[in-house]
């Protein structure tokens, strides 16, 4: 029955996660699937697959990372496919899910593109999204079909201890993520402090004060993405003048995001610069360095528990309460 269940399996790795979608193949023992993503002149996407899905169960990874138009749209336009070509399933593995921070109007005129977003993936044709460390979790309430928001704080936290850090503190970047830093601070069974940001637009913030004590102690400062790095650059500057020892840096996505003409390793470079001894991020973006200075942690693991469990009907959250001590 197990054998059975697997062999109507398919799973297909777009542009931005093919390296993973092999792991995940490996380890699921789960065909890895063939298709052909094409271009025409005027840069137009169209696929043709090479593999039969015809009432096969099929997982598709791609992140909605930079170019996240490009890759949202070979998305969008693969489960079209798959609709198309009489797929039984379609289960999209979004490790990253682009535009999860326009989740709320701040404004009077503003789109609420996280939620946009979730309409095109549904219109598509996708029966169910699995993601790591939505920006906002309410996102998952912008869908109609089954979400999965994993989290990535219980594999965050084993890196973290083999790195074997004393007088630990876990540092919030904003009060809006307290919640992740109290989580990954339970599971470290530490204390947390939490840095007051105002932001001025995005890219651009303020940092104002800190709340809790860092003399002395050994900082992780933990967020869900980073993106040009402001934030992080900041905090460690505020850490810093409040006598903090080591800073380490901890992300799920480390976007790394920088103008065409800048060095690709910039943002890393530049908390490296700012005091940082170490980021240690996911695989969840491919924007990562091949230098010692920012640790990645795979998540082909994580991904490929979370497809065992789907397909033999088993539950995804007891086992992330077990196995890596989280939940979703």
């Amino acid at each position: 029955m197990q054998n059975k269940k697997l062999s109507n399996a398919i799973i297909f790795g777009l542009s931005t996660s093919k390296e993973i979608a092999k792991e995940v193949s490996i380890k699921t023992n789960i065909k890895l699937g063939d298709s052909e993503i094409k271009h025409f002149k005027d840069g137009e996407i169209y696929f043709e697959l090479e593999t039969s899905v015809r009432n096969k169960r099929t997982f598709v990874i791609q992140s909605t990372s930079s170019p996240v138009n490009e890759n949202l749209m070979e998305l969008l336009i693969f489960i079209d496919t798959l609709r198309r070509s009489s797929a039984k399933e379609i289960n999209l593995i979004i490790p990253y899910y682009g535009y999860a921070r326009q989740d709320r109007k701040n404004n009077g005129r503003q789109p609420i593109t996280a939620a946009l977003v979730a309409r095109l993936l549904e219109e598509a044709g996708a029966n169910r999204v699995i993601s790591f460390d939505l920006h906002a979790p309410q996102i998952q309430g912008f869908f109609r079909i089954p979400v999965d928001d994993l989290r990535a704080y219980g594999l965050l936290a084993r890196a973290i201890k083999k790195e074997n850090i004393k007088d630990l503190i876990i540092i919030s970047p904003d009060h809006g993520g307290v919640s992740r830093a109290r989580s990954l601070a339970k599971i470290l069974d530490t204390e947390i402090a939490i840095i007051d940001k105002r932001r001025i637009k995005a890219n651009e913030v303020v940092i104002s004060n800190l709340i809790g004590n860092v003399e002395n102690k050994n900082c992780v400062i933990v967020d869900d993405i980073i993106d040009t790095g402001g934030t992080i650059v900041e905090g460690i500057k505020i850490l810093k003048e409040n006598k903090a020892k080591d800073i380490y840096v901890v992300t799920t996505h480390g976007l790394f995001s920088t103008s065409k003409d800048e060095d690709y390793d910039l943002v890393w470079k530049k908390i490296q610069k700012a005091g940082a001894k170490m980021i240690i991020t996911t695989n969840s973006v491919n924007n990562y360095s091949k230098n010692s200075f920012v640790k990645v942690v795979n998540l082909s693991t994580a991904i490929a528990d979370v497809i065992l469990k789907h397909i033999n009907d088993q539950s995804i959250i007891d086992h992330f309460i077990k196995k890596y001590n989280t939940t979703i």
